[in-house]
């Protein structure tokens, strides 16, 4: 299905001495780090009891979200007088799937059209990552629809147990990681995570790339942070935070020896802007296109608040897109919150990341995709674990609540309507 966004009405507008006794400002020698046993990193990649539980919470997901689908095709098909339900994979072809599978199948300027073309879909706004994962998964799985699900089920896979680790390794608590990924896996949102989408082959990269930092392993996670840069423009924030957390880090020579591993994931949306200039003679033409297609052109933050406020609630618009707006104001919201909580933990790296994204998002014309974002916010999922530790109500509040509001807006892009 082609890709149209709701359209916008036209407007004119001193440091304390250390435990140890050794002098005030001396930096104590740090211990040696003990040699790991043999065998020791292969046991990363063995899955514990806590890993194979939230697997099993994974896979309960999944065949209920495609039970959710199944029923769509029946209950909603696209002529209401049909007696034969639509494919199971039907009802997933909505919206921006349509633009990642073209340029999978025809590349990114078929047969010389390009933005200079009338009715050009403005594809070169999205980056190449998941089309040519898509393009290589088709090779061995002849369905595009089923190699798109395929590649969002195994890439979820792994980002719900990278987010479960870390969880466990931040809060220091065995069942934070099932806790941190039920929160993700009822989201709003979490339909997004099963649909021929990026956000779940970001996420796969993105996580085990911050897990890796956090282990000091730096050649693994700029690897990771280069790929998950050619997904998704957010990945540009997760280098930031990256950095940032290296040089929080980094005490001796050792460790700053792999800054230069820091230089790595530039390669991604560097190349693909050379591309995009080669063809276009526009080393911006992603950003250019955002512009065009989803009115992502500058305004300040009061002005875009604004503008989505009037979408929302001064009856400019159809009621499902009014909605739908009325849930991006809440979702920055939530993204202020979130902010706010970890700059009073002192989570620097991560605060970095996520206000990097809320200005990325809270500078359009108006907010767009900003509910579908907070997946990608892996701090608030872990977040919501440490507080339900806290206060055991939030898990069950969080379902009662949030469960049904994850179908509907599921339902709602199934059906082909505009979900964020």
């Amino acid at each position: 299905m082609p890709v149209s966004a709701p359209h916008r009405r036209a407007t004119t507008t001193p440091a304390p001495a250390p435990a140890d006794g050794s002098p005030t400002g001396a930096r104590p020698a740090r211990p040696a780090r003990p040699p790991e046993p043999r065998g020791a990193g292969r046991t990363r990649f063995r899955l514990g009891p806590a890993d194979r539980e939230v697997l099993w919470l994974y896979l309960a997901t999944r065949i209920g979200i495609w039970a959710t689908a199944g029923a769509v095709g029946w209950l909603f098909p696209a002529d209401g007088q049909s007696r034969r339900p639509a494919s199971l994979l039907g009802p997933w072809q909505q919206w921006d799937w349509g633009l990642y599978l073209r340029i999978a199948q025809d590349g990114y300027f078929p047969a010389g059209a390009g933005p200079w073309t009338t009715g050009w879909d403005n594809r070169e706004a999205f980056l190449p990552g998941f089309p040519l994962t898509l393009r290589a998964v088709h090779a061995v799985v002849p369905s595009w629809a089923a190699a798109g699900a395929l590649i969002s089920f195994v890439a979820g896979a792994v980002a719900v147990l990278a987010l479960a680790r870390i969880a466990r390794a931040r809060l220091s608590d065995t069942d934070a990681g099932r806790r941190a990924v039920l929160f993700l896996l009822v989201s709003p949102c979490a339909v997004f995570l099963a649909a021929g989408y990026t956000e779940s082959l970001f996420l796969a990269l993105a996580l085990p790339a911050w897990l890796a930092a956090q282990r000091g392993n730096w050649p693994a996670a700029a690897v990771l942070a280069c790929l998950a840069c050619s997904v998704r423009i957010t990945g540009l924030f997760l280098v930031a935070a990256l950095a940032l957390h290296f040089v929080l880090t980094a005490r001796g020579r050792r460790d700053w020896r792999s800054a230069p591993w820091l230089l790595l994931p530039a390669l991604a949306p560097g190349a693909y802007s050379w591309f995009l200039q080669s063809r276009t003679g526009d080393w911006m033409a992603w950003k250019h296109a955002q512009e065009r297609g989803w009115y992502r052109d500058f305004h300040t933050p009061w002005e875009a608040w604004s503008n989505t406020w009037t979408a929302a609630f001064q009856h400019t618009q159809p009621t499902g897109y009014a909605l739908m707006w009325q849930a991006e104001l809440l979702a920055m919201l939530v993204g202020v919150v979130l902010l706010a909580v970890l700059l009073r933990a002192r989570r620097w790296p991560e605060a970095l990341y996520i206000a990097l994204t809320l200005w990325a998002l809270g500078t359009s014309y108006w907010y767009t995709s900003i509910p579908r974002s907070t997946l990608l916010w892996w701090p608030l999922w872990i977040a919501l674990a440490a507080w339900s530790a806290r206060r055991p109500r939030v898990e069950s509040t969080y379902l009662y609540v949030v469960g049904p509001v994850c179908v509907t807006v599921a339902i709602t892009f199934l059906t082909g309507r505009w979900a964020g």
